[in-house]
């Protein structure tokens, strides 16, 4: 191909005269942004991961301690299994409900909008607060459990009781992925699908079920991660002896002073978080790609 050929080719060229300068000037409002992220975040953390190889001494002592002090594993594997309950019952709550907000009229769609968004407008405090009256002994749960001869059932100070509450704070940052992935879906295609012969739930599970998978993901992962570092909630409603890592590492700082120890616990939760991204992102790659196909076409 020759130089006149590529220049007749149309958007084949050198960039216009103003590219540069936009560039340029893209680049100074992204600085103030870049600047917290680096001064309120890559700082404190740099920090506990330094601290984590260096206090009280040099060395991996930190995180060999952690392996062989009977707590810290059982604790971390807790939490694990907490954030994934927490994400599935997430998900499995908010799939209907985001499904049927791409279903409804306007008018309906803005009002479960608002359902969704009404625990943003209330204190974390006081929702915790809510479920600590509803959990205790003598609260709503355990007077209904009651009249159905289930007696006893009291889900302050247990992970079961931190789980339902987690559940319920979480939900938002699970429906609006999914409503977000969903509405990008073309109704048409489950229509397309039953006219060839497919039954409404099979065409729901090979054709609409995949194109949501992306939704899913992001939603999943973003309640898990959120779910790992959570510390309030756990810390009303749990138990000294069913800690989470959050509590595990308060503990370490405020009544321990084992601060190269508590690093060490945060950048295994760091680890653990910038996996579940990999996997995520990972696992987005194809779903994503047959979206963009399925669009296109």
């Amino acid at each position: 191909m020759t130089t006149a050929t590529i220049k007749s080719r149309p958007g084949v060229g050198p960039a216009p005269s103003g590219a540069r300068p936009r560039r340029r000037a893209a680049g100074w409002l992204i600085l103030p942004a870049s600047a917290l992220l680096l001064v309120f975040f890559v700082y404190p953390i740099a920090t506990i991961v330094w601290q984590s190889f260096t206090d009280p001494v040099p060395g991996l002592g930190n995180y060999v301690a952690l392996l062989h002090d009977g707590i810290s594993v059982t604790v971390i594997v807790r939490t694990l299994v907490t954030a994934l309950i927490v994400a599935g019952s997430t998900l499995i709550v908010a799939y209907p409900y985001a499904y049927a907000m791409t279903k409804v009229g306007p008018r309906a769609r803005g009002v479960m909008t608002v359902l969704v968004l009404l625990p943003f407008w209330t204190s974390l405090m006081a929702r915790n607060f809510a479920w600590y009256m509803l959990e205790r002994r003598g609260g709503l749960i355990d007077r209904m459990l009651g009249l159905i001869a289930v007696d006893g059932v009291v889900l302050l100070g247990t992970v079961a009781g931190v789980t339902v509450a987690m559940v319920q704070v979480m939900l938002p940052f699970m429906v609006l992925p999914l409503y977000s992935a969903m509405k990008q879906i073309d109704p048409r295609l489950l229509d397309a699908a039953t006219s060839l012969g497919a039954p409404r739930s099979r065409a729901f599970a090979k054709v609409y079920l995949p194109l949501s998978v992306p939704g899913m993901l992001s939603g999943f992962s973003l309640v898990f991660i959120m779910t790992l570092g959570f510390y309030i909630t756990p810390a009303l409603l749990g138990s000294p002896q069913q800690s989470l890592v959050p509590q595990v590492i308060g503990q370490k700082v405020s009544a321990l002073l084992d601060f190269g120890g508590a690093g060490a616990l945060g950048a295994v939760l760091l680890l653990i978080t910038l996996l579940v991204l990999f996997v995520v992102s990972r696992f987005t790659r194809p779903f994503t790609a047959l979206s963009g196909t399925v669009g296109n076409e």
